[in-house]
């Protein structure tokens, strides 16, 4: 029987159609996963179901009836939950005032027996959290159960989860699976979206495959393959990299030394990081996001000044230089958000020499045909869809990250500097800036890749580096690397012998 189906949906912005047509149905008590490349219309589909966004067309069936979602409320009293990446969560107040907030009239009740009726519910639901514990206290796999249990306790039957491993470690992806399962034996219907294929495979029952806004198939997940779905999301044959044998790290090239800095509150961000990436290698550095990550790509970068340490380019101290110094050094960077990392007014050959307007000059004017020769060689180098009159914010993501490739990789820097460099790429455009990564590895280059994907890191990694807290916690080669072992170290369980730390 199907609890909820959805029927020829479509949904325009502007000139965009993010859903033409759709067909989905999700019947009580599956895992059902949604595949889709990033903008190919998942998460419009599913923000229909919970009344964020109206469907220009098509309808929306709820246990054989026909239904207007004109809100999330709507939704919730059709008993339909949606957890998203971004939790909605009172960090001051305890679980069970979470749980219970916006759904009791008053919290002036007895906190006691709200307490024991969250615990009962958490029980029911196989889901363990402490009722009393403060929400600001809780790791990122916690908060996400309380939110799993407040759609829960409003009698969700059907929970939609929009990429909910994206923030875990291993072991947390482990424990939100077996609540999934769970679930399921409860027979409450799960709508898992998610981009990692090894995922879908272990936890979902059937899977619909969006591509361009259309509902291409909807199969079995026991009677298809990661690479059938992959070909069914991108419409080719795919894929996957290799690193090519073992990295030649004889030279170092980047060398920090207990580098410290802030983040934007004032607070110490970095502590004492150390670490050394040598010729021909990738460092990868591991961590659930928001434990410095995002500070040390932008103090490495120049964009970030720290408060002490030592940052070394080929012997030479850059520590504090700024952006412009660290490339004249070698330094290569992609931008962490592709959006800040061009102008989106200016054409494609604008932002493609913007970094570089020197090599460009004559007399103190563009030579705009140079640019544009350079621009066409790019293009055809990089594989961009686009023409360097195109306006840069026309661009799709993946179109994006490869200009930004392009600008930077032209250069052949010493050092490549690579923070989530696929985050919010689809399958096809991952393979390409993955494979570029390698090229540059290959060449010769010292390459620091920063993410919070593990299947990334260990895919392209010669030694991983894991950050918590703004610390370096461990750094081992890849081959010593297991999923279980880096997960206690990203989530501070374990720490490696912090003096190895810059040993090769």
């Amino acid at each position: 029987m199907h609890v909820v189906e959805m029927r020829q949906i479509t949904k325009q912005f502007g000139d965009v159609i993010a859903n033409d047509r759709v067909e989905f149905q999700l019947k009580r008590g599956e895992i059902h996963a949604l595949l889709g490349e990033n903008g190919a219309g998942k998460t419009t589909l599913m923000r229909i179901l919970f009344g964020l966004y109206r469907e220009d067309s098509g309808e929306v069936i709820v246990d054989d009836q026909p239904v207007r979602i004109g809100s999330p409320k709507d939704a919730i009293a059709l008993g339909i939950g949606m957890v998203t990446q971004h939790f909605a969560l009172v960090p001051p107040f305890s679980v069970a005032e979470n749980v219970i907030m916006g759904y009791r009239d008053s919290l002036s009740m007895d906190m006691k027996a709200i307490e024991a009726e969250v615990a009962s519910s958490a029980k029911k639901f196989t889901i363990e959290i402490d009722p009393s514990a403060i929400v600001r206290h809780l790791s990122v796999g916690q908060k996400q159960r309380v939110e799993i249990l407040k759609a829960l306790f409003r009698e969700a039957r059907v929970l939609i989860l929009d990429e909910p491993t994206a923030v875990l470690v291993p072991q947390e992806v482990d424990a939100l699976f077996d609540i999934l399962r769970n679930l399921r034996e409860q027979g409450i219907s799960v709508i898992f979206i998610s981009h990692k294929l090894n995922e879908v495979m272990a936890i979902s029952d059937r899977v619909t495959v969006l591509r361009d806004g259309r509902a291409i198939s909807t199969i079995d997940t026991s009677s298809t393959t990661p690479s059938e779905l992959a070909k069914m999301m991108v419409g080719r044959e795919t894929f996957g990299v290799t690193r090519q044998g073992e990295a030649v790290a004889d030279q170092p090239i980047l060398q920090v030394e207990r580098l410290c800095a802030d983040d934007g509150r004032g607070l110490q961000a970095l502590k004492d990081i150390s670490f050394v990436v040598n010729s021909g290698e990738i460092l990868g550095i591991a961590g659930v996001g928001g434990n410095g990550q995002k500070e040390l790509a932008e103090t490495l970068c120049g964009t970030r000044q720290p408060t002490s340490g030592g940052i070394l380019v080929r012997d030479k101290q850059m520590s504090g230089a700024s952006p412009s110094e660290m490339t004249a050094a070698g330094l290569g960077r992609v931008p962490e958000d592709r959006h800040a990392g061009m102008v989106g007014e200016l054409t494609v050959a604008d932002n493609m020499v913007m970094e570089h307007l020197s090599r460009f000059t004559k007399r103190g004017m563009l030579d705009r045909k140079a640019i544009k020769n350079y621009t066409d060689q790019l293009i055809e180098q990089f594989q961009i869809k686009a023409k360097p009159s195109d306006r840069a914010r026309t661009l799709s993501g993946g179109n994006m990250q490869k200009l930004l490739l392009a600008r930077v990789l032209a250069n052949q820097p010493d050092v490549l500097i690579a923070p989530q460099p696929t985050r919010g790429l689809d399958v096809g455009a991952t393979e390409y800036v993955h494979n570029q990564l390698l090229e540059q590895r290959q060449r010769g280059a010292a390459v620091l890749l920063i993410s919070e994907d593990l299947d990334e890191i260990l895919a392209l990694s010669d030694r991983i580096a894991v950050v918590y807290e703004g610390e370096i916690v461990g750094v081992l080669p890849v081959h010593d690397a297991d999923i279980e072992r880096l997960g206690l170290m990203m989530s501070g369980v374990i720490k490696e012998n912090k003096d190895a730390v810059p040993q090769i």
